[in-house]
């Protein structure tokens, strides 16, 4: 496989095939998962600076990038909610069967949303007839969403596809 390195990790792609049957998501309790809707692109913005050291810091330009971007389709973007309102984590999704980004606030981790928001993904893909879904990740710094992935079939691929 080929590995992408960066200053101190190394960049894999994983991909899960989404033939047979497929687990359904469950959603613990007090969490909503609901459709992205444009109001919350701050919000996804600021939970993505957050836990995503690497991302864009300016809101504006990081938009801009992301809706103008051909794989954009806001249909394919999710969003998670706590019992109190507040987003709490996302699945961003792109129309090449792509899991773009999937990222939980450290306060609502161990609640089981990366992994029911990753089967939730699976089943869209499968629904919209994707053969399979893609990702690209760090070994080291992801080491947890990794486990997590594979746990889920996601194996390891070519970086470039």
């Amino acid at each position: 496989m080929t590995q992408v390195e960066t200053s101190d990790d190394i960049g894999i792609r994983l991909r899960r095939s989404l033939a047979g049957e497929l687990p359904a998501p469950v959603w613990a309790d007090g969490f909503t998962m609901r459709p992205f809707k444009p109001a919350d692109a701050r919000a996804v913005h600021a939970l993505l600076t957050q836990t995503l050291q690497k991302e864009e810091k300016n809101f504006d330009l990081w938009w801009a990038q992301q809706s103008g971007d051909a794989e954009y389709d806001p249909a394919l973007w999710f969003v998670v909610n706590d019992a109190d309102g507040q987003l709490v984590a996302v699945a961003l999704c792109w129309t090449s069967d792509y899991l773009k980004y999937l990222a939980v606030h450290p306060s609502a981790r161990r609640n089981g949303l990366a992994e029911a928001l990753l089967l939730h993904v699976f089943a869209v893909f499968k629904a919209r007839g994707a053969s399979n879904l893609d990702l690209k990740t760090m070994v080291v710094e992801n080491a947890n969403a990794i486990r997590l992935y594979r746990r889920h079939g996601m194996v390891e691929v070519d970086w470039n596809g």
